[in-house]
């Protein structure tokens, strides 16, 4: 009885987010009971959800090796190899789910959301509509069926999954976010008056308070109630800030690290061999237009859109950063050798994807941070770099929920004015030390002058022009799942430039901070 009182207390400190504390109670648990292979998951799954992704590797293989046949265990640790980009060995573990019990629905979805990071929508679809044959109400699938639908462009059978949702449950405040995009609030404002309801209801946390007052920016800035709007903004951003853990000190130091480690390194010295593969980064700040350049790019028929991978990031945080500063020693020993180890791992995460073209993009916005690794390590690759109006791209950074950690600068004004700044020295150091290397991609021209920037953008990626380029919001090869989904599959449109115009008497911090030199 004592551990069932103990696990139970266990499984409640998860459900109420308080980790550390979960963790600390099943570890005394697991020294009373050390092999319980039950309490080792439960620990694993602490670990997991406090981003402790090594650790809970750790604890989730020994609940496997006391119960081999623990498949909750199985499918926790692929989750946690997903998380590290381990995709191959996730999918290898989802698999031997899936062969012990086919009907194992966590796992299809789990697998459906891996086959998306492949790229792999219509799998992904599949998993989830078998998931949903045994268990049509599931309102977690549903949700990943929904946002897939979205990312391939198909709006009519997202906003239909949403619609079940929320006659299961009309509370669902994720599907009501999700919902809000669809939505010309100006002209239909029956949705916006729900979530105002809503938000009066005594039991929402503080996670579902962010998606409604979100989604009630975006309702109230269609209505061009800029007052309402910025009230909904401010206080999604304040309550998602006081989630978070970030301190601008971190980012200072990275950037500065950066800068100093690279002031000295000759990026013309080294001559790595050439892949065959040829990588296409287009960096910037988020919300810059990044996701349309790639659209635009990958519309070509000779190029695959890979979207925005984390593998450049992952692979210069494992081998190269120490508590947020480069090792510089370590990147001149990398840059000399006759092997090309940056590259080789990039590839083979990227293999996963089973991209049959040669030029491949890779749009990753803060990528911009790695524009030295690039030009020592991917000798024959592209970047482009996207730029807009500095108060446009930080008002829609204020606009927005980041599903990714590594946007939480961006629920502050104070802090996305700091971030921009560190950003601006930062690309203006590459600018000025790869002066010919990289592409400007301006966001302001390409909707002023569409075809001629297009055609100049195509040109510097080595490309036959192809008028596909022109129409990619007509294309769905390559899919989105980035907070920039709804106007990327829209033709190119001026309404967003200049759109901070109604928010700058309530943005002063902000843009004090942007317009001192």
């Amino acid at each position: 009885m004592e551990i069932k009182k103990k696990i139970f207390i266990i499984q409640n400190l998860i459900r109420s987010e308080n980790f550390s504390l979960a963790v600390t109670n099943s570890k005394k648990l697991i020294k009373k009971y050390p092999n319980n292979s039950f309490i080792y998951n439960l620990c694993g799954l602490a670990l997991q959800a406090d981003k402790k992704i090594l650790e809970s590797i750790e604890y989730f293989t020994k609940a496997i090796y006391y119960e081999s046949e623990n498949l909750a265990a199985m499918n926790n640790l692929a989750n946690s190899y997903k998380a590290l980009s381990k995709l191959n060995e996730a999918e290898d573990l989802y698999l031997r789910v899936i062969e012990k019990d086919p009907k194992n629905v966590k796992t299809l979805n789990n697998y459906g959301n891996l086959k998306q990071r492949f790229n792999d929508f219509n799998s992904a679809i599949n998993l989830y509509q078998k998931a949903l044959k045994i268990d049509n109400n599931n309102i977690n699938i549903l949700f990943s069926l929904a946002s897939t639908y979205q990312g391939i462009g198909k709006f009519d059978e997202a906003q239909k999954t949403i619609n079940q949702i929320l006659e299961l449950d009309p509370n669902n405040t994720a599907s009501h976010k999700l919902l809000s995009g669809f939505i010309n609030y100006k002209d239909n404002q029956d949705h916006l008056g729900v979530m105002e309801n809503l938000l009066k209801k005594d039991h929402l946390d503080s996670s579902k308070k962010i998606d409604l007052h979100f989604a009630l920016g975006k309702a109230y800035e269609d209505m061009q109630d800029y007052n309402s709007s910025f009230k909904n903004l401010e206080t999604a951003n304040k309550l998602k800030k006081e989630k978070v853990n970030y301190q601008i000190l971190d980012d200072e130091k990275t950037f500065d690290s950066i800068i100093k480690t690279f002031k000295d390194i000759d990026l013309e010295s080294f001559k790595k061999l050439q892949s065959d593969k040829e990588i296409i980064f287009i960096c910037g700040m988020p919300r810059s237009g990044t996701t349309l350049v790639e659209q635009i790019i990958a519309a070509h028929k000779d190029v695959n859109g890979a979207g925005e991978l984390i593998y450049l990031q992952s692979i210069i945080q494992k081998n190269f950063l120490e508590e947020k500063n480069l090792n510089k020693q370590k990147i001149i020993d990398q840059a000399n050798s006759n092997q090309n180890q940056v590259q080789k791992e990039y590839f083979e995460f990227l293999n996963s994807h089973k991209f049959s073209g040669k030029k491949i993009t890779d749009k990753a916005p803060q990528n911009f941070r790695w524009i030295g690794f690039m030009k020592i390590f991917f000798p024959n690759c592209k970047i482009i770099h996207c730029s807009r109006d500095p108060k446009d791209n930080c008002l829609s950074l204020f606009k927005n929920n980041f599903a990714s950690n590594s946007m939480d600068w961006s629920y502050n004004q104070n802090d996305i004015g700091k971030y921009y700044k560190l950003y601006l020295k930062l690309i203006g150091f590459w600018k000025q030390k790869l002066p010919s290397f990289i592409y400007e991609a301006k966001y302001e021209n390409i909707v002023k002058n569409s075809e001629e920037e297009i055609k100049n953008l195509i040109k510097f990626c080595n490309l036959e022009w192809d008028p596909d380029c022109l129409n990619f919001h007509k294309k769905v090869k390559t899919p989105i799942q980035t907070v920039s989904v709804a106007q990327a599959r829209k033709p190119i449109y001026k309404t967003s430039v200049n759109s901070n115009s109604g928010f700058t008497s309530y943005l002063a911090e902000l843009y004090n901070i942007l317009d001192t030199e």
